[in-house]
């Protein structure tokens, strides 16, 4: 679903599995860190309000986006994390930079949900301008962190 139709953060409580007792990682990029800490933000004050304990959740920064699929292996494998979040924020610029990160994390945090058990929740956010990316990290559309946290949720209390 497009994003313009439908608020980042607008989700019904009632309908949110608990996150009590679950273990969450997030990994955040420090590049463009006004939106990654949003997100980042957003994503910790979601899970805490839907259960999990303050203490359950583990933040690592990482230099930029790329690195989100080196810092997602190391919490998946070390084994203490019911899910892991990676955030990070790739703005477009004028060479085809962006088109290869893009690509790049995309294939790199896939590969690690189809090799692991642990799911690992896609948060990261590809815009076109700084206005975009501000937009989804806690202006007018809403704050995509909110999102990742209660699809973390959901794929925590799914049982295969």
């Amino acid at each position: 679903m497009a994003t313009e139709m439908h608020n980042l953060s607008d989700y019904d409580a009632d309908k949110v599995p608990s996150g009590k007792g679950y273990k969450v990682g997030i990994v955040y990029a420090e590049w463009n860190s006004d939106i990654t800490h949003a997100l980042r933000d957003g994503a910790i004050n979601t899970l805490i309000n839907n259960g999990v304990n303050v203490e359950d959740i583990k933040t690592i920064c990482v230099p930029g986006s790329f690195e989100l699929i080196y810092g997602a292996t190391q919490m998946v494998k070390s084994g203490k994390y019911d899910s892991v979040i990676a955030i990070g924020c790739v703005i477009r610029g004028d060479t085809p930079h962006f088109d290869y990160i893009c690509e790049g994390v995309t294939a790199g945090l896939s590969r690690l949900n189809v090799m692991y058990d642990t799911p690992v929740i896609f948060g990261l956010i590809t815009t076109n301008n700084l206005e975009q990316a501000q937009e989804r990290c806690g202006g007018r559309l809403g704050n995509k962190g909110d999102e990742c946290a209660v699809t973390a949720l959901h794929m925590m209390d799914r049982v295969w």
